[in-house]
């Protein structure tokens, strides 16, 4: 991501120097929870969704340089186990465990991978108990799920809540927390006429571009879901993202800021039509959405 800014600051300090700067007006927002969801920048992210015409963001390129296309939707649910606490020498029976009962949970979402398409459930936690000769009161479970549409989203939450409900009575109470807070990301036409646009300018600059979907999101979602077209991973070219042994390729970054100065280039002079794709993409979502329903 460090990479991204690099990109950003680069292609912008080029494109200032352009005849037609003045024709293009731009924000940039750096947010430091997109990790973890973006929960404190999402009102920032809707707001620009909704004010701007189109978006450009840094995440990294997929490891062959191919762009991300298609995005899930995702979302983390904090499930909270209360049982009663006993002496597990003393009074043993009269305990209920909570984390044995989280693990259940557990064990029957992670059963419903495969269930239904593209929908996965990862147990990502469990956190409870403590000294081991008492039974433990309290136990958290925390799960990342994916979704490839609204449709997804609704049966896992409809899921959840099943599991967690099932599991309630004899001394033992669920609260549920969380949910899918960012919605999938589809490929829509007007994307496609954008991401041709670009790969059309990336030939310019000897780059061959394609691109692929992706399981993994980013704010391109929130955005997307504000009617605002957009490239979602115009950073650097790297590999193993999420390890220690994560790296980037030097000569990207440099190539990446051309592609990028280029792209605004061609925005403030019109040669991509920023408001037509706008306005293309939210009729696509608006047609998507009565289909829907």
């Amino acid at each position: 991501m460090k990479g991204g800014i690099s990109v950003m600051l680069g292609a912008l300090a080029a494109f200032e120097r352009h005849p037609l700067a003045s024709q293009l007006g731009f924000q940039v927002l750096l947010s430091p929870d997109e990790e973890t969801g973006s929960m404190g920048s999402a009102a920032w992210l809707a707001e620009l969704g909704r004010n701007c015409h189109i978006g450009l963001t840094y995440e990294p390129t997929l490891a062959d340089g191919s762009l991300v296309s298609a995005r899930k939707g995702s979302g983390n649910y904090h499930i909270a186990v209360f049982g009663l606490a006993a002496h597990a020498g003393r009074d043993f029976a009269s305990g209920r465990n909570a984390l044995v009962a989280a693990a259940r949970i557990a064990t029957k979402l992670a059963d419903l991978n495969g269930v239904r398409d593209d929908v996965t459930i990862n147990v990502g936690r469990i956190d409870g108990g403590g000294a081991l000769n008492a039974v433990p009161d309290r136990a958290v479970l925390r799960l990342d799920v994916r979704v490839p549409d609204k449709a997804g989203a609704i049966w896992i939450d409809e899921q959840v809540r099943i599991v967690t409900g099932a599991m309630e009575g004899g001394g033992i109470s669920v609260q549920v927390h969380g949910g899918v807070h960012r919605p999938a990301k589809p490929f829509f036409n007007a994307q496609e006429v954008l991401f041709s646009q670009v790969r059309e300018l990336g030939a310019l600059l000897d780059l061959s571009i394609g691109w692929k979907p992706s399981g993994g999101v980013c704010e391109g979602n929130n955005l997307l879901a504000q009617g605002l077209p957009g490239i979602d991973t115009l950073g650097v070219r790297g590999g193993d993202i999420h390890s220690e042994q994560e790296f980037a390729w030097p000569e990207s970054f440099a190539e990446q800021a051309r592609l990028s100065a280029l792209i605004l280039c061609k925005l403030a002079s019109a040669e991509i039509d920023a408001l037509a794709l706008r306005a293309q993409l939210i009729a696509e979502q608006e047609n998507d959405r009565l289909s829907a329903d």
